[in-house]
């Protein structure tokens, strides 16, 4: 019995550690004339790098946009502090 409640135990805070939001920061461009993206994005899965490479390289071709580099990623807590500097791709993608 104390196995089976410690195993639940894990497997919610497992799935609640899945949960937490998950942003990151990346820069992108587009030829034709030239242009570049610095913005911020939520990425649904796996909170890393290569996830959200991943995930944000269909989002932005879909556009036009070539992903160029994942800054990084992180939790709701360094939102505010990109929003002014992703300008109007803060969250579009």
């Amino acid at each position: 019995m104390r196995v089976l409640l410690l195993s639940l135990l894990v497997t919610l805070a497992l799935g609640a550690q899945a949960q937490a939001a998950c942003y990151a920061d990346y820069k992108a461009s587009r030829e034709n004339p030239l242009e570049l993206q610095y913005g911020v994005a939520e990425i649904f899965g796996a909170c890393s790098v290569p996830s959200a490479e991943e995930e944000l390289r269909p989002r932005l071709a879909a556009d036009g946009w070539q992903l160029l580099e994942v800054l990084t990623t992180f939790d709701e807590s360094g939102l505010e502090e990109r929003r002014e500097s992703a300008g109007q791709y803060f969250l579009r993608y």
